[in-house]
């Protein structure tokens, strides 16, 4: 921002909840041209992440726990399916439940993709130093994830 911008976008860089917002417009544009390399968006990514730290989970639990619709669960677990990254398998206890489990193929595009993620937010954060990284990513933590600090 400099002072020969017009008022209308000094008043915008200003507004950190508008700049947040532009941030996440900037890292999802960044992060989804990474990811189509392999055929994913940053949510089939989000959901792989989540099923290796997790090894597996409950299909109907995973919008909870991810924040993301029902049907759009299906629609990404669908994709990870038909690109061999994940399979779903009847739960042993409940035969009308199924759980959802990256396949190796899976864990092995999990690695390559954390590789372009790693890109990304260097060039994202590239204006930053080591410290104000730490910093910035603590405090987005914490706005993101109350009570996780």
């Amino acid at each position: 921002m400099s002072d020969q911008d017009p008022p209308w976008m000094r008043g915008l860089h200003a507004d950190t909840g508008y700049l947040l917002y532009r941030l996440g417009l900037r890292s999802g544009r960044l992060f989804n041209a990474t990811l189509e390399e392999s055929g994913l968006r940053l949510r089939h990514y989000a959901l792989l992440r989540f099923l290796a730290a997790e090894d597996g989970a409950l299909q109907r639990e995973l919008s909870e726990r991810l924040g993301y619709d029902p049907s759009a669960i299906v629609s990404l677990v669908d994709d990870l399916e038909r690109l061999g990254l994940a399979v779903r398998t009847a739960s042993p206890t409940d035969r009308r439940s199924r759980i959802v489990a990256l396949t190796d193929k899976g864990r092995d595009t999990l690695r390559d993709t954390d590789k372009g993620s790693h890109r990304v937010t260097d060039e994202l954060l590239a204006p930053l130093h080591p410290d104000e990284r730490a910093t910035l990513q603590a405090l987005l933590l914490r706005i993101a994830e109350p009570g996780q600090d």
